[in-house]
């Protein structure tokens, strides 16, 4: 039985519902979820089975108009991602439609697509009219020579799998590149990390939870099968660090219960989470921070 394999790349605006799609195909949530926009740093994999075909998908960063070092290593990033997969998936949402970003983004994909196969995921159908969707369907494909066109509701599932069953297709033949059991390449101390950050990025508002970041800085494994996590959430000044603390401590100890119900949840077992929040100016600009998220340093220059 012939086995294939290969990497589909997500991109889109910010907010288009691309974490949404990748936990949907993998069926775990590997990609934090928010409603803010610009939460998907590094290039998370998840890691798919459908049939014989194993796909490695790589959620990018939105691609939007960057203005701090931070923005541009995201941007970056994104098109890397693209560059380096076997497929790209497009998602846009339907009830914004062809909007400038996503002109841009159809241009970027015309320099840079190289021959890949593309194909077009039209999310959140359920907002629209049918005789929208299929205005936007034609303008889209008008703009862009789209191999598929597929509309979904990456929240309800719908559409989701025959999008997969295609990708599964178009995937080169080979051996599958991670353990049948494996849905995500990720050390399970980013994905702790991230789950954290989700929290603090929902709890937050305005600018701020794009100006910390949360490192796991030990995991012990415990003899009665739990785990002890502990983490150190960094801010960039005095005043963010209070915001983050909340009063009384009430808004940290809230979102370290979300998290560690989460992380107890994603692992199976009940974990010891403690956190602790660190003023560290220059963060943002270090590259040690940006190789842990997965991005190029070099790329925000």
């Amino acid at each position: 039985m012939t086995t294939r394999a290969g990497f589909v790349a997500l991109i889109g605006e910010p907010n288009a519902g691309k974490s949404t799609l990748l936990n949907r195909m993998v069926g775990a949530k590997v990609s934090i979820v928010t409603h803010k926009v610009q939460t998907t740093r590094a290039r998370i994999r998840g890691v798919a089975l459908e049939g014989e075909a194993q796909i490695v998908f790589v959620d990018t960063p939105g691609l939007f108009r960057p203005r701090r070092r931070l923005d541009r290593a995201m941007v970056a990033a994104a098109w890397t991602g693209a560059a380096d997969a076997d497929v790209v998936v497009l998602l846009i949402e339907a009830h914004r439609g062809l909007t400038p970003g996503v002109d841009a983004i159809l241009g970027g994909l015309r320099e840079r697509a190289g021959g890949r196969r593309v194909a077009l995921a039209v999310n959140k159908i359920d907002r629209v009219q049918a005789e929208a969707l299929l205005a936007l369907t034609k303008a889209m494909n008008e703009a862009y020579p789209f191999e598929q066109t597929f509309l979904i509701s990456a929240e309800k599932g719908h559409g989701v799998a025959d999008l997969r069953h295609w990708l599964a297709g178009a995937m080169p033949d080979g051996p599958w590149l991670y353990p049948e059991d494996q849905i995500a390449d990720l050390p399970l101390r980013m994905i702790a990390s991230e789950m954290t950050r989700e929290k603090l990025t929902l709890r937050l508002h305005q600018e701020l939870p794009y100006q910390l970041t949360v490192e796991t800085e030990s995991w012990e494994e415990r003899k009665d099968g739990s785990a002890r996590i502990d983490q150190v959430v960094y801010v960039v000044r005095d005043g963010h660090k209070g915001i983050v603390l909340g009063k009384k401590g009430e808004t940290i100890k809230s979102v370290s219960q979300a998290a560690r119900a989460e992380l107890e949840e994603f692992l199976g077992r009940k974990v010891h989470l403690f956190l602790q929040v660190k003023v560290r100016p220059g963060w943002l600009d270090e590259a040690e921070r940006f190789s842990e998220m997965g991005l190029d340093f070099k790329d925000g220059a």
